[in-house]
């Protein structure tokens, strides 16, 4: 029989709290609360993002017509979500076991907070590194802000649905935890960070338009430049890698659930 409608929006709004809760207690866990201490969450992707932006555009101002600080900014702070997102999940169970005590805490709550932090994190300092550079005259405005919110969007679901796996896979396997950093190494020349699908020869195009990330790249950077720029990309087929790996990860994290140590 079905709960009653004030029951079940009760039982969301106690596990909004507790998610809230979470969330607070990784932030403080992590950053403290003595000189920056939270300000951290944004400054640290800001200033990789900042560095990377500078350093290339010494190295090459312009590629295929396009400033190089502009498309560095559109690949790494995505790239800067996906491995924030898929890093930081590595041993999350088996560091947060005790809190599993509490009734009301989850698995699932766990990765939501977590994934929650980074997420907001991330795109706190996408806002705060474009905006500082647009209003510096540095960096151009964007053009379709639907599909730069869309192309984020996308990266943050897969990256999320990806972690969960990572968390999942790193609780039962060392094997698995310590090749979880030569993988997001070797995705990194493969997903669509530093080119677009169209500066590639047609056999390349095909090979890396089964690559998920690079429809990721691509939307985003059709919204930031508009038709300046030929954009590859298709919604249907990112949808079905999407939801196929929310679905694995969500089935890994509950066939992991007996596996975590609470002692």
């Amino acid at each position: 029989m079905a709960p009653p409608s004030g029951s079940f929006l009760r039982g969301w709004v106690v596990q909004g709290r507790t998610i809230k809760a979470l969330l607070l207690r990784d932030l403080m866990m992590r950053y403290g609360r003595d000189n920056l201490g939270f300000l951290w969450v944004f400054l640290e992707p800001m200033i990789l993002t900042v560095g990377v932006m500078a350093i290339w555009s010494i190295l090459n101002p312009n590629k295929h017509g396009i400033k190089i600080i502009e498309l560095v900014l559109t690949g790494y702070m995505p790239l800067t979500l996906w491995r924030h997102l898929t890093n930081n999940t590595v041993n999350l169970f088996r560091g947060s076991a005790p809190l599993l005590y509490h009734r009301q805490v989850t698995l699932l709550d766990l990765l939501a907070a977590r994934q929650g932090l980074e997420f907001i994190a991330t795109t706190t300092a996408l806002l705060l590194v474009w905006g500082t550079l647009n209003v510096a005259g540095i960096t151009s405005d964007i053009h379709r802000l639907d599909l730069v919110i869309l192309g984020w969007l996308m990266m943050g679901w897969i990256g999320i649905a990806f972690g969960a796996a990572v968390a999942a896979v790193t609780e039962v396997s060392e094997t698995a935890e310590r090749m979880i950093q030569p993988i997001q190494y070797l995705n990194i020349p493969l997903s669509g960070v530093f080119f677009m699908v169209d500066w590639l020869p047609e056999w390349g195009q095909k090979a890396v338009m089964y690559h998920p990330l690079v429809h990721c790249y691509e939307v985003f950077r059709a919204g930031y430049f508009g038709e300046s720029v030929v954009t590859h990309y298709d919604l249907t087929y990112f949808s079905a890698c999407a939801f196929g790996m929310t679905f694995i990860g969500l089935l890994a994290v509950r066939a992991v659930r007996s596996r975590v140590q609470l002692n």
